[in-house]
């Protein structure tokens, strides 16, 4: 079978909306048949959109100042689409020291307003000497 003639595979029942499973694989090539219960990878799962974070996160290697380059976003939007792609996928995030999170973020924060003209350099400068503390 030509691969553009291949239908995306759906996970969910059109009709009740509960979960479906893949019980035939076949190859075009050798004519086998294989049937059973077989279950959807959780990528498979993924939104259009989704796969596409995943793909541009993955290039990226996992850089996020890579990722906002890439797809124009801020760094709180990429973190809000790592989240929910890791909800999606069920995924727990790795434990994190939450006060370096913080301040990474307070500091991103001050270099976007810094960025946007909100505040002076010299103000920067004072606001990330203090969260440097």
């Amino acid at each position: 079978m030509n691969k553009l003639s291949l239908r995306p595979l759906i996970f969910r029942d059109p009709i009740s909306g509960g979960d479906l499973h893949v019980s035939e694989l076949a190859s075009d090539e050798s004519g086998i048949t294989i049937r059973g219960r077989f279950q959807i990878p959780r990528l498979a799962t993924l939104d259009e959109e989704q796969l596409m974070f995943l793909e541009t996160f993955l290039r990226c290697r996992g850089m996020i100042s890579s990722v906002e380059r890439e797809l124009g976003i801020s760094y709180p939007t990429v973190r809000a689409r790592l989240d929910a792609l890791l909800e999606s996928l069920q995924l727990a995030p790795a434990k994190e020291d939450r006060r370096k999170d913080k301040s990474i973020d307070t500091k991103r924060k001050i270099l976007d307003q810094l960025e946007q003209g909100s505040i002076t350099a010299e103000e920067a400068k004072q606001r990330l000497k203090g969260e440097d503390k």
